[in-house]
């Protein structure tokens, strides 16, 4: 077997959590946790960046693509999560508890 380097541990970290996002995307119907799963997909993508930008010399190309794609993705989760909030709100049983 050849040596575990750490280009192939970024690689093949990336591939699992991309698998666990994808299947929690496709086998839950709660709408926070399919942010969650794919918020996880996204962190997988930008592991994978990361990884590949490590070759040789430090390529700042995929660092920025990576700092720039986290502020997006941070943003538009927090919006995801108050319209989320914002629907939930309406569909409230008439115990008054929460139904997420």
């Amino acid at each position: 077997m050849p040596p575990l380097t750490s280009e192939t541990l970024f690689t093949l970290t990336a591939v699992l959590l991309f698998g666990i996002g994808a299947h929690g995307l496709t086998q839950t119907r709660h709408a926070l946790r399919r942010l969650l799963a794919l918020n996880i997909c996204i962190s997988a993508i930008f592991l994978l960046l990361v990884a590949s930008g490590k070759h040789g010399d430090t390529d700042p190309v995929p660092h920025a693509m990576v700092l720039t794609g986290i502020v997006v993705a941070l943003s538009t989760t927090a919006v995801a999560i108050s319209l989320i909030v914002r629907r939930n709100r309406h569909r409230r049983p008439p115990d008054g508890g929460l139904h997420w």
